[in-house]
């Protein structure tokens, strides 16, 4: 019976890695993490659809100018009471004669119709839906950098959490050893048991540091997860990258502003949409114009009342029509005028929101770049007070060993320098992430 335990094991073993979600992110880096996003975000996902439905009505408009062609096909049934002629045999006489009816007949027939002139209508709405097209591939372009900004910024703070765990273990590991030595101490008289107690307060309170910082990291990866549309955060762990960089300065807002003005998509959306709208207005004023239209049709039938036969019916009863059609326009109530003022008011206000998304775009960034600049100071300061503390820190305890301190000053200098450690890594990476912002305004991907 053992053979058959083992297989029955090594099958359920097969199950649970077959239950294993295929979309496993291992060591993923921002990239790949941005391009995860963007093929699962569901608001890209409908943007992507908003693209594909203005594809379609470009195609429509388009074939617009194509003649149509349309079949029809009839069969009707009658009876009852009614009149019907009749012819005497012998007088060959006609005369009327109330009888019950039974009758059938049908009707085949095909027609086209073909614009002629439709006042340019045709063609403006040709060219308006290009124009909604290439609005919505930048709104989809938006949609994307949108997405990409988010998830550095949450990629950006799972390194962050990820630091700071490494700096709460290190100063969990420094306290227990410290801890032990006080310890050893104490064994020898050389140390009070209020400081072993101190000591191992100590090493509870970083031991309560380090269970926070563990949470602040699974926090920071669930957020970033969720961003994935992942199901779980498990699922997802983040390469440690190099984040060691140079400051360099910073580009003027200004010349940021000149990139942004070609290369961001709402721009370029809110230009399409009002070079649109002018072929809207063309659209209106196309109801001042005549119409003119090319129609053609055939059609046939056959009866039951009818003695010839069904093919013969069909080749007799044919009918052939061909014809133009002018409709003038002259009075329809102002509709066409009032259609006119409508689409030039849309006008104006798609020339509005432009100027409103350039000046919204220029706000962000000056206040991306003075947030940049803050960040580089604060990185600055930071970096110099880390290296402070480090060296403080460095003194005093050597003074605790030597029996120069106590252990009050040791315990501040510690805090000190775990202060001065978090401070520049949340500086470095909120400089990271502010370098990042203005490269995304200057039309850089964000990797």
């Amino acid at each position: 019976m053992r053979i058959p335990l083992i297989v029955l094991s090594f099958c359920g073993t097969i199950a649970c890695w077959a239950q294993e979600p295929e979309e496993m992110l291992h060591n993923y880096t921002l990239r790949q993490c941005i391009e995860y996003a963007i093929e699962h975000n569901v608001g890209v996902r409908q943007s992507d659809n908003a693209v594909k439905q203005n594809a379609v009505s470009v195609s429509t408009a388009k074939w617009a100018r194509l003649p149509n062609l349309n079949a029809s096909m009839s069969h009707d049934w009658s009876w009852g009471r009614g009149i019907i002629n009749l012819v005497d045999s012998v007088s060959k006489s006609e005369y009327q004669v109330y009888r019950n009816t039974y009758t059938y007949g049908g009707n085949v027939g095909v027609s086209t119709n073909v614009p002629l002139f439709t006042g340019f209508q045709i063609p403006n709405q040709y060219a308006l839906a290009k124009l909604n097209f290439q609005a919505a591939v930048a709104d989809l372009e938006k949609a994307k950098q949108d997405l990409a900004i988010q998830v550095a910024s949450s990629y950006l703070q799972v390194l962050l959490t990820q630091d700071l765990q490494q700096v709460a273990a290190q100063q969990l590991a420094l306290s227990q050893e410290q801890a032990t030595r006080i310890a050893r101490l104490e064994e020898l008289g050389k140390a009070s048991s209020a400081e072993v107690a101190d000591a191992n307060a100590r090493v509870a309170q970083d031991e309560m540091a380090k269970t926070q910082a563990d949470n602040n990291f699974q926090l920071a990866l669930l957020d970033l997860s969720q961003l994935l549309e992942l199901k779980d955060p498990r699922y997802l762990s983040v390469r440690q990258t190099d984040t060691l960089f140079i400051l360099e300065p910073l580009t003027p807002p200004d010349e940021i502003y000149q990139y942004a003005l070609v290369a961001k998509p709402e721009l370029q959306a809110a230009r399409y949409r009002l070079e649109g709208s002018e072929k809207n207005i063309r659209i209106a004023q196309s109801g001042y114009y005549p119409q003119l239209s090319f129609d053609a049709s055939w059609s046939t039938g056959y009866s039951s009342d009818i003695r010839d036969n069904f093919a013969q019916q069909l080749k007799d009863r044919q009918n052939k029509r061909i014809g133009l059609s002018l409709s003038i326009p002259i009075f329809n109530r102002f509709a066409t005028r009032n259609r006119v003022r409508t689409a030039r008011l849309q006008r104006q206000n798609y020339a509005l929101e432009l100027d409103n998304v350039k000046k919204t775009l220029y706000k962000e960034i000056q206040q991306a770049w003075y947030n940049a600049l803050a960040a580089e100071s604060k990185y600055t300061s930071s970096t110099a007070a880390e290296e402070a503390s480090a060296i403080s820190f460095k003194l005093m305890t050597e003074k605790f060993e030597n029996g120069q301190a106590n252990a009050v000053e040791f315990n501040e200098a510690k805090q000190n320098l775990v202060k001065a450690q978090s401070d520049e890594l949340q500086a470095k990476y909120e400089y990271l992430f502010r370098t990042k912002i203005l490269d995304f305004y200057k039309g850089q991907a964000i990797e």
